[in-house]
């Protein structure tokens, strides 16, 4: 072989190595979070099997203990649409909650039961997995908080191991009501106001019993935090999120997932991202966020980096780890999936 056609040939060799070398080097998804919190999106999750169903704004999700996934949007043709894993849509019920928000779960004696925060129609139902409705809380008249039910704008819900019944009236007077199970008012903290026992839109609410004592964590959205709460209504801990303002707090294992509807202020539309905090409440992870940094122990301002969402609402955390995201005002989006890596 001459020198000529020997430097032809070995060129050619070269080129094909590194053109291999790069593709073995480059991932097959693109992957989004940060330190051991990281996911792969798939953003046709519940549209690849052409669901004859529409969405409006997709507000909540939850895993019922069956596997199913459950979104609750405020689409008046299918409040509630059904899913397995895989995105297949298996039922959907529900015409009645126009301002379909809010949406928990809870396991009473065996049974799974759905609690169903509306928006328009300023009251909170609890309802079985097929819909039939088993009782409506209203507003609260007559003891000095609400004047007329319109002041009564429920977004949550969390509930006790006995049934007691938590509402978060974020959009309204931002008190959180205790009700025992059968809707009785026991209790109310929180309510607007510039001290820290005070809440300004008071979105989401959740027990949390990850230091092995039962708490309340509480949004104050436009605040940037999380508040935790006992039952009774007594401030124990602020959790500063700055940049973030966050939905409501999913407890899952040792963590804290949240959506962040929008960032750094609720003044900046399309900006949101969801963001995941582990057992001593340090934010992890960002999925479409900033990387968290501390700097000193304070965390610094957080903000949207990659255009995934435009206004994350909630997540749902499966029992294999995955999250599916529910977004609102986002083009009438069916919810995404990340897939855990």
């Amino acid at each position: 072989m001459n020198r000529k056609a020997f430097i032809q040939k070995s060129t050619v060799l070269t080129g094909s190595l590194f053109i291999m070398k790069d593709l073995f080097s480059k991932p097959k998804n693109i992957v989004y979070g940060h330190n051991s919190m990281k996911y792969s999106l798939d953003t046709a999750w519940a549209t690849k099997h052409n669901p004859k169903l529409t969405v409006n704004d997709c507000h909540e999700m939850v895993q019922d203990k069956k596997g199913r996934i459950i979104l609750l949007t405020n689409e008046t043709k299918n409040n509630i649409i059904v899913f397995n894993k895989d995105g297949k849509v298996l039922e959907s019920w529900g015409n009645d909650f126009p301002g379909g928000h809010g949406l928990t779960l809870h396991n009473e004696n065996g049974t799974d039961y759905l609690y169903i925060t509306d928006t328009d129609r300023h009251q909170v139902y609890k309802t079985t997995l097929s819909g039939k409705v088993l009782l409506t809380i209203d507003a609260p008249l007559g003891i000095g908080l609400y004047y007329k039910k319109e002041e009564f704008v429920p977004t949550e819900t969390a509930i006790d191991d006995n049934g007691d019944i938590f509402i978060a009236d974020g959009y309204g007077a931002q008190h959180i009501l205790h009700y025992d199970s059968k809707g009785k008012l026991i209790n109310h903290f929180g309510g607007r106001g510039e001290g820290d026992q005070f809440l300004d839109n008071a979105h989401g609410i959740a027990f949390d019993k990850r230091n092995g004592k039962k708490s309340l964590l509480i949004t104050d959205r436009t605040r940037n935090c999380f508040k935790r709460f006992d039952t009774a209504g007594k401030l124990l801990e602020i959790i500063q999120l700055p940049g973030e303002c966050v939905c409501r707090p999913v407890v899952k294992g040792n963590h804290v997932y949240a959506a962040v509807l929008r960032s750094p202020n609720m003044d900046v539309a399309d900006s949101g991202f969801v963001t995941i905090l582990d057992k001593n409440n340090k934010v992890v992870s960002n999925i479409g966020g900033t990387e968290p940094v501390y700097q000193d122990g304070t965390l610094k301002t957080m903000q949207q980096q990659d255009k995934i969402f435009v206004h994350p609402h909630d997540v749902c955390v499966d029992d294999d780890d995955n999250l599916y995201v529910a977004q609102w005002a986002s083009g009438k989006v069916f919810p995404y999936k990340l897939n855990r890596v």
